[in-house]
């Protein structure tokens, strides 16, 4: 079981796993057409935290390092589609999780992979 800053962590991702499955569910189901890619890219990053979330949760070595090469996954993707949302903002109608670097989450896209690396390597010793 996770303790201490790691708990924070789990949590936390956790509210984002709701939160982009909640948005990107709504979205496919309704107005799918109206912005696909930003709809499937919401859906990707909710799959990513979900993911993040679990393996958090469950502990041991292999979810640590599961963990850790998603959380820079997670980061790339979210440094790759918040650059694209900035340059080519005519390709996302709507906005996605990672729109902006998640300006739309107060920046938690960005910044949770990053704590989540720093913790997982500092929790391997």
């Amino acid at each position: 079981m996770v303790g201490g800053p790691g708990l924070l962590l789990v949590w936390l991702y956790g509210v984002m796993s709701v939160g982009a499955v909640s948005r990107s569910v709504y979205q496919i189901a309704t107005e799918y057409d109206r912005a696909p890619l930003a709809y499937t890219l919401s859906a990707i990053a909710a799959v990513v935290y979900a993911f993040i979330t679990y393996t958090l949760f469950r502990g041991g070595e292999t979810a640590r390092k599961a963990a850790l090469v998603c959380c820079a996954a997670e980061l790339v993707g979210v440094l790759t589609v918040g650059t694209w949302t900035l340059v080519d903002a005519s390709a996302f109608p709507d906005a996605t999780v990672w729109s902006d670097y998640g300006m739309g989450y107060l920046f938690i896209p960005v910044l949770l992979p990053v704590t989540g690396m720093l913790w997982l390597r500092r929790a391997r010793r």
